[in-house]
């Protein structure tokens, strides 16, 4: 086999020092690194690491989003398959894993820790602790992902614990999700092993934290955006902060992936060395990855970049194989197989209604941007037969359908949407992706449900004659498209429910957290009103 030879500026993250390099690759590793008296050229960085993303909310199977990641100098993701695990249990973690295989790309897999993530809404499948025991074997789960159950943690539940203690057993890292968890709570959180927080949208809570031994991941997704918040970590704190996106959208992901959040940080004033400090190697080194890091003998995973401000992506290399050149991935489409679990028929108009049951009502209050929401008490005019929407406030329908049974639909009212008409719906609905859906009448809210229904998962707008829709015949969840496809097609989803009065930034992402139970404080499952505060269900009226 023939050597490669790349010169440059080559970033040395052990020295912290940038230099004159030619870096030779053979069989897939770095041979010989040597030291040039010439600096001029472009910059050789270690790849990126994505540390926490669920690939399904891409939209994509991992073999065709490792295609569009590869272009922005992604090289490995640290990902939680909880997505299609609570669709389709250890089966779903399962074709996660044989379709990554697929693809020159480095995929580190977590074992879901929360499936189904409560008690109190239907998933299609649920993961054990034998089953957490059986995944955690496998040489591609290398962590216990999001433990989202904190209650179970601090309350010493036993099938919570039994499940930190079977990642220890393997000696493989706990990740965590505690949004807002502060004070005792916390502390006893942290001791129980959890090591990381990818949730926090506060500098102070992530401080506390980090005064506990946590790492901090700082978050850019589609829908939930700390950075701004949590940028502030660094430099102190460099050694214990990564970046990650948890959700991104398919046309988020054309445009950019962890190369936006550095190009984002140096910008901001911070050393380049120390951002793909945080970039680069901090999730090797705390998954114990086998991504390399421009050490001679390390796997020749690495990056050209024109620059160290912009950081445009002249060449991606992962085990020595040209992967991305010049916005062009090389990596082969591959075809993906589309298991699936939907059991519900269509649904009827009168499903949707709500008869009055009190003079004030209970409405979730979304934010832009965020996965938490708020609650606010409104009253309402109680002479008609039915609750219905109100335009002028702002008051929107909001249904959560059973997919994986015959049910009646859960119904709420929603705030900040801003639909004017038409509806959305998703199947896409943390975190077990029955059908969700807002919209200003119940016609179209029926219409929008029972196109999903119809496709069998997907991502659909309507108003009146007007329809768009995504299928996702993946597990309800991914596309078995061209990935360029998929983001174009998502793009005129997207414009369409915008058209219909949404100012969110990313309305399907924000409606695909409102079944999101363990983000406070108000949420919807397809067995009614949450309140997540409290965590137990609440009546609609008060």
């Amino acid at each position: 086999m023939d050597n490669t030879v790349i010169q440059g500026r080559l970033v040395d993250l052990d020295q912290m020092a940038i230099y004159g390099a030619s870096v030779t690759i053979h069989k897939g590793c770095i041979q010989e690194i040597r030291k040039l008296k010439r600096t001029s050229g472009p910059f050789i960085i270690p790849g990126f690491i994505d540390a926490h993303i669920h690939i399904e909310s891409s939209m994509l199977p991992p073999a065709e989003f490792a295609r569009l990641a590869v272009i922005h100098g992604t090289v490995a993701s640290v990902s939680d398959p909880h997505e299609i695990g609570n669709v389709m249990g250890v089966e779903g973690v399962e074709y996660m894993i044989e379709n990554s295989r697929l693809v020159n790309f480095k995929y580190y897999f977590g074992a879901p820790s929360c499936v189904p993530a409560t008690p109190f809404e239907t998933a299609g499948a649920e993961i054990d602790a034998q089953a957490i025991d059986y995944l955690l074997s496998k040489p591609e789960i290398r962590y216990l992902a999001e433990m989202m159950n904190w209650p179970g943690v601090i309350n010493n539940d036993p099938q919570v614990m039994e499940k930190i203690a079977i990642a220890r057993k393997h000696g493989k890292p706990v990740d965590g999700h505690a949004p807002g968890l502060r004070g005792d709570a916390l502390r006893k959180y942290a001791a129980a092993g959890i090591s990381t927080d990818h949730e926090c949208f506060s500098l102070d809570e992530a401080l506390e934290k980090l005064s506990l031994g946590m790492h901090i991941l700082i978050r850019e997704g589609s829908a939930a955006r700390n950075f701004n918040a949590l940028i502030p970590l660094l430099p102190e704190y460099a050694d214990r902060v990564m970046f990650c996106s948890d959700d991104l959208h398919p046309d988020n992901l054309v445009k950019g992936h962890i190369n936006l959040l550095v190009q984002r940080a140096v910008a901001s004033g911070l050393d380049p060395l120390t951002v793909l400090q945080v970039a680069c190697k901090n999730p090797a080194i705390h998954y114990g990855l086998n991504v390399g890091l421009l050490k001679e003998q390390d796997p020749a995973d690495l990056v050209v970049v024109k620059d160290l401000k912009n950081f445009r992506v002249l060449q991606t290399f992962i085990e020595g194989q040209k992967v991305a050149e010049n916005g062009e991935s090389l990596i082969p489409r591959k075809s993906s197989p589309t298991p699936n679990k939907f059991f519900t028929g269509f649904k009827k108009t009168r499903e949707m209604r709500v008869k009055p049951g009190g003079q004030n009502l209970r409405v979730i209050v979304a934010e832009d941007c965020q996965l938490i929401t708020r609650k606010e008490i409104i009253p309402i005019d109680i002479n008609g037969r039915y609750v219905t929407t109100d335009l002028n406030r702002d008051i929107l329908k909001m249904v959560v359908v059973n997919r994986y049974a015959e049910a009646p639909p859960a119904v709420a009212f929603v705030k900040n949407f801003g639909f004017k008409k038409g509806a959305i719906a998703s199947s896409v609905a943390h975190d077990s992706h029955n059908i969700i859906a807002i919209g200003v009448d119940d016609q179209s809210i029926c219409e929008a449900v029972n196109q999903i229904i119809a496709h069998k998962g997907g991502v659909a707008a309507v108003s009146g004659q007007e329809k768009a829709i995504l299928p996702l015949p993946i597990a309800g969840l991914m596309s078995d498209k061209d990935g360029y496809l998929v983001a174009a097609k998502y793009t005129e989803v997207d414009t369409m429910a915008k058209s219909l009065g949404s100012k969110l930034q990313s309305p399907f992402m924000t409606l695909s957290f409102m079944a999101l139970l363990v983000i406070p404080e108000l949420k919807l499952s397809d067995q009614g009103l949450f309140d997540g505060e409290n965590f137990q269900f609440i009546s609609l009226f008060e």
